[in-house]
């Protein structure tokens, strides 16, 4: 079955000053009233697929846990990086967690 895998890294540094490290870009509703992350994890429904699952930063993992119970919808995994260390190994952390 298809997972679809989500990753919610990156700070937004050139979306300075209403991105920080603290509340970065995927945590904003910058073109409507939801967040990146959540209008991403609003693709996600409807389609015949397992929960998705979610790598992060660590620091963010409870923005993560919040913006998923806003839209009523739990993770099959919640993997958190202890820092980033930009998009391949993620994709390689999601991807032994979906086999393993």
């Amino acid at each position: 079955m298809l997972t679809p895998v989500l990753l919610s890294g990156g700070v937004g540094s050139r979306l300075w000053p209403v991105s920080r490290e603290s509340h970065p870009k995927q945590f904003l509703p910058l073109v409507g009233d939801i967040s990146m992350l959540q209008e991403t994890l609003q693709r996600t429904t409807g389609m015949q697929a397992a929960a998705p699952m979610v790598v992060c930063n660590e620091d963010h993992r409870f923005m993560v846990a919040e913006q998923l119970r806003q839209m009523n919808l739990q993770a099959s995994a919640l993997i958190l990086e202890p820092q980033g260390r930009n998009t391949a190994p993620a994709v390689a952390l999601a991807a032994l967690k979906a086999v393993g």
